[in-house]
């Protein structure tokens, strides 16, 4: 798989135990935190979409396009635990590629479960949970503003797996969530969660408690079925109205317009950057 959010390595410890449109007002189930402040419209992209380490450069990104499989990319704007550097990922990059028809999906790799196996920059503890939430929020905001994601975009929160079963780590967890979602709709910032379907994704939609969580789930579900629909493993109303995601496929080394990517596939319904 690819190494984006981790090594290889850790992540395989880890994991042992269309076309764009504006739409008003989509993909804010349970974001009751919104309903105060007056929101840009959100951007929506529905398609194919893929997610690697690094921002591929300039040129790969327009023959990428050329090539016409996919319309979206996923960025990783920040975090500590963030896995590659990004020489490429700039506020004129960002620019560019939108002005050649990509639609952007921002993550933010930010503090990880106290009971994760491995080791990160930042880890999340019961005490430290929400600070850090609002925190890290925070610095995302900042990240994606910075390149030119404008207010109303989304910002993916990229939590890895972890044993939801360990009742005082999944709690700790949510309250890092919560306050990282509440955080970001301060700043008029659209929340998203990336976890996989088996853990923290399932965390967040097994949720009795529906306040602040965010309102867009990007779930990892390698069974390479390029649909948000068919396999979605939840209740048939979660969810809905644009604010699905799924990565269904890793580690896919593909070549085109000359340029060779190892990208994860996504099948996308759900929010992207406005960078207009």
């Amino acid at each position: 798989m690819a190494e984006h959010r981790q090594s290889k390595k850790r992540r395989y410890i880890t994991w042992g135990v269309a076309g764009a449109v504006v739409v008003a007002g989509a993909g804010i189930a349970a974001q009751q935190s919104m309903a105060a402040t007056t929101w840009p419209a959100q951007k929506t992209y529905t398609g194919r979409a893929f997610d690697t380490c690094a921002a591929p450069s300039l040129a790969a990104m327009k023959a990428w396009k050329s090539d016409g499989f996919y319309g979206a990319a996923a960025v990783y704007v920040g975090g500590k635990n963030r896995g590659c550097n990004q020489p490429n990922l700039t506020a004129s990059w960002v620019k560019s590629v939108n002005s050649i028809g990509w639609k952007l999906i921002p993550i933010y790799v930010g503090a990880q479960p106290p009971c994760q196996t491995g080791s990160s920059p930042e880890r999340l503890t019961a005490s430290t949970a929400a600070s850090l939430g609002a925190k890290d929020a925070a610095d995302a905001v900042a990240k994606a503003s910075a390149l030119g994601m404008k207010a109303g975009s989304p910002v993916y929160l990229d939590m890895e797996p972890y044993d939801i079963t360990d009742k005082a780590c999944n709690d700790a967890v949510l309250t890092y969530v919560r306050s990282f979602t509440k955080t970001l709709r301060a700043k008029v910032y659209r929340a998203g969660l990336y976890g996989f379907s088996s853990s923290s994704a399932k965390a967040i939609a097994n949720a009795t408690n529906k306040t602040d969580l965010p309102g867009n789930l990007w779930y990892a579900l390698w069974d390479k079925q390029n649909t948000t629909t068919a396999d979605w493993p939840w209740g048939s109303t979660q969810y809905t109205n644009h604010s699905r995601g799924h990565q269904y496929m890793v580690n896919s080394k593909e070549t085109r317009g000359g340029y060779t990517i190892t990208v994860d596939r996504d099948a996308w319904d759900a929010p992207v950057a406005i960078v207009d």
